[in-house]
Order: structure tokens, then sequence, then C-alpha cells
């Protein structure tokens, strides 16, 4: 018969003031080391029968204090039951017997390490992400998973990878428009924050933030990438000049018709067309030649 799994949540334990306690077991045992020396001369052995044992009892309850610190918690846990966990800074004292495991509070910033994965086309991509995070359950922390630290590093690498596999690397490359992961950010970085949240979950985790660190593609294709990088933008460019070249002819030829500077006929005015946008679209500088046969000669 299969055993239920006992899903554990944090309950608040208000452990006793350790100062009243401390002060109350040194007098105590000062008291008794007094009385012993006065009177161990002269002590029926009922004394000792009582003393021993009181005396071995206060020095086992001086294990019973504890400190925590600021941002840290104590998850209390006796004779294998969890007793509750105490988050508020101080010194306190509880049953000797009791095992206080010590967990963090405190916020924690993780770097995954770059893993190699194929995004959603197969293209081979190097990426790593950044991961800001805390404990918010410590009691799913430390019973829900065996090492809560080692857990978050894991899980991390996991949303990565899920992460690359869902979206192509750079726009231009899916048929559909599609989040990339170059660039809409700050989508797959809210993304993996959301997947990140949903997979640590049992372990009572909560994270602040996530995002992607490094993003490259691998090493056998990133020259080729980079190639197809800066064609593009080429192409770009040059739609931009061209779109620049054809509104400046268009202004000059209406400038010239309002102004009346010079009558031209249509082969006139398709070869001043031509001679300006060779001039505004070349690459290099134009040379000059003196045409005293008229425009269209």
């Amino acid at each position: 018969m299969e055993m239920e799994k006992r899903t554990f949540r944090e309950v608040s334990f208000r452990a006793v003031n350790g100062w009243p306690v401390l002060v109350g077991l040194l007098a105590f045992l000062a008291a008794l080391f007094t009385l012993t020396v006065n009177v161990a001369a002269t002590v029926h052995w009922v004394y000792w029968f009582f003393a021993v044992p009181a005396t071995l009892a206060a020095l086992i309850s001086l294990t019973g204090f504890f400190l925590v610190n600021p941002n840290m918690a104590r998850v209390l846990v006796l004779f294998g039951r969890y007793r509750g966990t105490v988050r508020k800074d101080g010194f306190y004292w509880t049953n000797p017997f009791t095992v206080k495991h010590l967990v963090s509070l405190r916020t924690h910033n993780l770097a995954s390490e770059t893993v190699k994965v194929n995004d959603m086309l197969g293209n081979p991509i190097e990426i790593g992400a950044v991961v800001v995070w805390q404990v918010r359950d410590t009691a799913l922390a430390s019973f829900n998973v065996e090492d809560y630290q080692q857990y978050v590093d894991v899980q991390i690498e996991t949303a990565v990878r899920e992460l690359a596999k869902a979206h192509p690397y750079d726009e231009g490359q899916a048929e559909e428009d599609v989040l990339t992961l170059r660039g809409d950010t700050e989508s797959t970085s809210k993304e993996l924050t959301a997947e990140l949240q949903e997979r640590l979950n049992r372990a009572g985790i909560e994270v602040i933030e996530a995002r992607i660190s490094h993003l490259a593609y691998a090493s056998e294709i990133a020259s080729a990438m980079l190639q197809r990088q800066q064609a593009v933008a080429i192409i770009a460019a040059r739609q931009k000049i061209v779109e620049g070249a054809v509104s400046m002819v268009e202004q000059a030829l209406e400038d010239l018709s309002a102004r009346k500077v010079v009558a031209l006929d249509d082969a006139q005015r398709a070869a001043l067309v031509g001679n300006l946008l060779v001039v505004l679209c070349g690459q290099s500088a134009p040379q000059p030649v003196l045409n005293t046969g008229g425009l269209g000669g």
C-alpha cells in the first residue's frame, strides 16, 4: 500500500524568551553548587540522589537556547515532528531535545551556467540567466525537497532550456509573428519568472526576478549568423536611403517646377531623376561630368 505523502506548511512558533530562563538556570546551578560545597561532608545519600539528576537536567537545559539573526529563521523539529518556525530575531529557549534547522530568509542572487540548447527553429544557441529568489515557506523548503538550494539551481537550468526551445533567437526567422529571445527581453523575462515560480512553489521559494544574462549563437554557426545579421542591417539601411533619396528627388522636381528655374520634358526629367538617385544612393563620392549638350545629351 502506497503511503500518502504529507505536505508541510509553515506555522509560527512562539518560543520562550531566553534571558529569564538563562538567569534562572544559572541561579539554580549556583545555588546547588554552593549548597553542595557547604554541606558536602554531612549530606545524606538522598541529597546526592536528587542533586545529581537536577544538575544534569539543568546542564542539558542549556542546550535549549538558540539565536535567530535578522533575516534568518529556525525550523523546530521535536522527536521527528514539525513544531513551527521562529522568524523574529532574538534569543530564545525551547525544549533542549528540539532540533533547530537554520534557514536563510535573505535574498539570493544566482547566475545559472551557460547551457547550449536549440531554439524553436533548431538553431544551436548559448543561453544563461540570473535569478533573484528567497525562501517564502520554510517548512516547504525544509521538508518537501532534499536540498532547496540545489533544487533551485537545477530548476533554473530546466526552465531556461524550456524557454529557449519555445522561441526563436531573433526576428525574421519564423513565418509567424512570435516572441523572440533577443528582441522581446521584457516578455521573455516575465515568461521565465512565471515558469520558474510554478516549478519552485513546491519548495516554498519565491522568484523575485529572472532575466536572461547571456544569449549568443553557438560557435559553430555564430559566423554565418553574424553575416546574416549584417546583411539584414545593410538591406534595412539601403531601404531607408532609397526612401530618403526618392523624397529628396520629388521635392527637387517640385521646387524646380514651382520656381520656373527650368522647363523639363519627360526625357530630361527622367535623366535628372536618374542622376540624382545615383548621387544620393551611391556609396562612393560622385565624379562631376560637364555636359554641354543639355540634360538629355
